[in-house]
């Protein structure tokens, strides 16, 4: 009985869309209905800070749910930020730190995210917690020189990381298994201060999922300014973490914590881990 009222059911739904589907506005509305099928509002709250967020695949869900246990460090560093600071978000995703550093510490946002499959995400995010006037969007990708390259993207999904800009390794330094790119523009850290007129960031954070250490290379200038960077680094990628230690220990940056939450402890990224590098001379405040 149940099977025959289930079959009834899904010949009524197949005879409803197939009509709607021919005229232009039923196209629409079924478009705009499949376009938002499955998302949701999703409220959560870390300490005395509201947020919401746009929950639009399993991806994002799982995201939104382990705001508080996924990267804690990352949640602790941002709240000892004096208020105000500028804070450069690199490899912003879908927002959610960019949108926490904002609305908890009042920070001005500079959220830099090539990805053409988050950017969506990322703005509605940010309008969504009325955060407009404090985090501004660059959908630009950041490396060590100013070029046309191509965005290889491990995957097409909304929300999606483990893509690197102008190279074919991975977060690992392995070769990365591509299921999308595109071209696009890459500009320097200093670019973006010399030519953009972004203002210089007292704080970073860079999550990139590889070319750290390149970002890193091609924004000496910006890093000899900045008071603290955190920065995810793969223990395993040599390069990564080399290069990226010269460029902060030359820039006057000490490394003063590195960790990762039990979660990322019991999972295949189970080798990265956020470094925190400060800032100790002089009157510079540290964080």
């Amino acid at each position: 009985m149940k099977r025959t009222v289930k079959q009834l059911a899904m010949s009524g739904i197949r005879w409803a869309v197939g009509i709607t589907a021919r005229t232009p506005s039923g196209r629409y509305i079924l478009e705009q209905a499949a376009n938002t099928l499955g998302e949701r509002i999703r409220a959560i709250q870390h300490g005395q800070t509201h947020l919401k967020f746009v929950a639009a695949n399993s991806l994002n869900d799982f995201r939104i749910a382990t705001f508080s246990s996924k990267e804690p460090e990352t949640l602790e560093w941002i709240d000892a930020i004096p208020p105000g600071s500028v804070i450069w978000d690199i490899g912003a995703n879908i927002g959610l730190y960019s949108c926490y550093a904002a609305k908890a510490r009042r920070c001005r946002v500079f959220a830099f995210e090539p990805s053409v499959f988050n950017l969506e995400l990322l703005a509605r995010n940010v309008f969504l917690n009325d955060l407009t006037d404090r985090v501004t969007i660059v959908p630009l990708a950041l490396s060590d020189r100013c070029a046309v390259n191509k965005l290889n993207m491990s995957t097409m999904e909304r929300g999606g990381a483990l893509s690197t800009f102008g190279e074919r390794y991975g977060h690992d330094g392995r070769p990365l298994h591509k299921a999308f790119e595109f071209a696009t523009i890459g500009i320097t850290m200093s670019d973006a201060v010399s030519s953009l007129g972004i203002p210089e960031p007292q704080y970073i954070k860079i999550d990139v999922d590889g070319i750290e250490h390149l970002i890193l290379q091609g924004g000496m200038p910006v890093l000899q300014q900045v008071t603290g960077v955190l920065v995810e680094i793969n223990d395993e990628f040599i390069e990564q973490s080399r290069g990226s230690a010269q460029c902060l220990e030359a820039a006057g940056l000490r490394l003063r914590d590195k960790s990762h939450s039990r979660m990322v402890e019991e999972s295949e990224f189970h080798l990265a881990y956020n470094q925190i590098w400060r800032r100790t001379t002089g009157a510079e405040q540290e964080v």
